[in-house]
């Protein structure tokens, strides 16, 4: 499977890497690729189709719009955006060869009935840690793990009362026509009936300004973070880095002086506060697919990655791991090495055969051709 660990300080070849023994040819592994044109018009068609499917299931989900709200009109239509534009970044996103291949090995552990089977918690596990509670920022900071968390879990909340609500899939009708019980539907079942003085009634309610108070801080941190933080400040980007939060902040507080203006201003303000929020509602669900939130949707294609990973290892439990060709000492499993090796063969970088070395292996030969090439020209 690997070549016995040498001595020597072995130098990789210039040329174009030969595949690592067990590795199939890429070019009959994977199709040619596509030119950008037909990229575009595969991604416009999916894109067109999802949109479709989307208008269909709110038509279909309302009851031929009888519980449809005209006045979300705006919401929804910015939710077909939405679709589209998910759909064809997505479309446009795995077309490459690096995303296509790890598309078709995270998605393929993630529905993998053989590693369910092998391993019933792993996928729950890694859906928890990956996607949920996600574990892996907190070695990089407490701090912006909780703000992170924050965000997270107040957009989750948002989204899940927003969009069945816009789309006229929930809705919530007085029981007695002069109160306070209320019942709330789903495609016009009812599904839960409660007091709207009570408990459930005001979490009801108070839902998005409950999601609005856990952005808030959570942004509103990473904003500060970015104005204070040199390592942050030196590469970000206005409309990749500080638009996205600036809207999430804006979408929060607009909601919250909603819900102050119709308790406390009996109404005072509502229809500028009403418009004001609806423009930076439908200005991020537009912006998603194409900018930083992007990565909301990529990040289950990671978690498949990493359920790849997890499984490939428990196979190879007891027996022989890729060892590192300098120093010997494992670097990971063959299939994980192997498609690695096949990703940077994909896209054409030239150096597949350093996924063979571990880390420090590698700095030691980057350290070792700059003294024997570069540094001897400094006498």
């Amino acid at each position: 499977m690997t070549e016995p660990p040498q001595t020597a300080e072995p130098t990789p070849p210039p040329g174009g890497p030969a595949p690592a023994s067990g590795a199939t040819d890429p070019a009959a592994a994977d199709p040619p690729p596509q030119s950008p044109g037909a990229v575009r018009r595969r991604a416009s068609l999916v894109g067109a189709v999802v949109s479709a499917l989307l208008v269909v299931a709110i038509v279909l989900g309302s009851r031929l719009l009888r519980d449809f709200d005209s006045a979300l009109l705006p919401y929804a239509v910015a939710t077909v955006f939405l679709a589209f534009g998910v759909a064809y970044r997505y479309t446009v996103w795995i077309s490459a060869p690096g995303a296509r291949r790890l598309f078709r090995k995270g998605w393929g552990s993630f529905f993998s009935v053989a590693n369910f089977r092998s391993a019933p918690t792993a996928l729950p596990r890694m859906i928890a840690t990956y996607l949920g509670f996600q574990k892996f920022l907190g070695a990089r900071s407490h701090a912006r793990w909780a703000a992170h968390q924050l965000v997270f879990w107040g957009c989750l909340l948002a989204a899940a009362i927003t969009f069945p609500l816009t789309w006229g899939w929930f809705t919530f009708t007085s029981s007695t026509g002069s109160g306070p019980g209320y019942e709330m539907r789903i495609w016009g079942f009812e599904v839960l009936g409660f007091d709207s003085l009570g408990v459930l009634g005001w979490l009801m309610f108070h839902g998005l300004d409950i999601a609005a108070v856990l952005v808030i801080p959570g942004a509103g941190y990473f904003l500060w973070r970015r104005m204070k933080d040199r390592g942050a400040v030196t590469g970000q980007r206005f409309a990749y880095d500080l638009v996205p939060l600036l809207a999430l902040i804006v979408i929060s507080v607009t909601g919250l002086l909603l819900t102050f203006s119709s308790i406390f201003l009996h109404g005072g303000g509502y229809e500028f506060l009403a418009v004001l929020h609806m423009v930076s509602v439908v200005f991020t669900l537009i912006y998603i697919p194409f900018g930083k939130f992007f990565h909301i949707v990529q990040r289950p294609a990671a978690v498949g990655m990493q359920l790849f990973k997890y499984t490939s290892r428990r196979k190879d439990e007891g027996g022989e791991v890729f060892a590192c060709r300098r120093c010997g000492q494992p670097i990971d499993t063959a299939p994980y090495v192997e498609n690695l090796q096949g990703t940077m063969r994909d896209l054409d970088l030239g150096f597949a055969d350093w996924a063979e070395y571990c880390p420090r292996c590698k700095r030691v030969l980057r350290g070792t051709a700059y003294l024997d090439h570069v540094k001897k020209g400094f006498k």
